[in-house]
């Protein structure tokens, strides 16, 4: 179940594995990991590495060490759920139904405020970024290229709000957004399918007309959340 390690930074790549066994579910919550010098030997690295490497996974909520007990998987409640190697680890491992069910809610709570803050602080220089995406994205000629221009305009609208609590959270989530929406584009038939709803957030954003671009994101996001929601039923 867990692979030796054989990489240079050996702290960070025993994080790494063990972080994602944890998170897929492949070591579930409750469990208890080997000792620490079974679990050195058999990944194949020092037990200072190991050592620094379960100080991390504890810090992130993950694992737990006690004197009698040794070191557990801790319940998901305790997990630090906004960790970029969480959310990455999570979303590398088919995200499950429940945890794309919680992004989506996540995304129609910020992003239709983010597209109306937009609208009232955007530069000319915030609003070529957001029309570059979006040509990018009509141009594109399949679902990678789509996710990445379809990424960069969401990053872009979120740059022009001028909140820094709202572009460092795009920094925190970008791996989870990213898979998200290549998640939607691949569930479409037609990939370009949303492209209307984001030129009409660009419009509205162009315009200076806050409510405009909130509806208008709001019926993006709650279309991709349908689109994905319809696909599973039919999987």
């Amino acid at each position: 179940m867990v692979k030796p390690v054989v990489v240079r930074n050996l702290h960070g790549q025993v994080v790494q594995e063990l972080g994602r066994l944890i998170v897929s579910g492949e070591i579930a919550p409750g469990v208890n990991l080997p000792r620490e010098e079974l679990l050195a030997e058999h990944m194949k690295v020092s037990r200072t590495a190991l050592r620094e490497a379960m100080k991390v996974l504890s810090a992130k909520g993950l694992i737990e060490s006690r004197q009698k007990t040794g070191t557990r998987v801790r319940d998901t409640v305790h997990w630090s759920q906004l960790d970029a190697d969480v959310l990455a680890w999570r979303c590398a491992s088919m995200p499950t139904d429940d945890f794309v069910e919680k992004l989506a809610e996540m995304r129609e709570i910020i992003e239709p405020a983010a597209a109306a803050a937009a609208a009232r602080r955007r530069t000319a220089d915030q609003l070529g970024r957001i029309e570059a995406a979006y040509e990018a994205m009509a141009a594109s000629t399949d679902r990678e290229e789509w996710s990445v221009a379809d990424l960069a305009f969401h990053e872009a609208v979120l740059h022009a709000t001028h909140n820094e609590l709202m572009i460092s959270l795009f920094s925190v989530i970008e791996t989870a957004l990213g898979s998200y929406l290549a998640l939607s584009a691949r569930k479409a038939s037609d990939f370009k399918y949303s492209l209307p709803h984001h030129k009409k957030v660009l419009d509205a954003i162009r315009r200076r007309q806050p409510e405009v671009a909130r509806e208008a994101m709001h019926k993006m996001v709650a279309d991709s959340r349908s689109n994905i929601r319809r696909h599973a039923k039919k999987a």
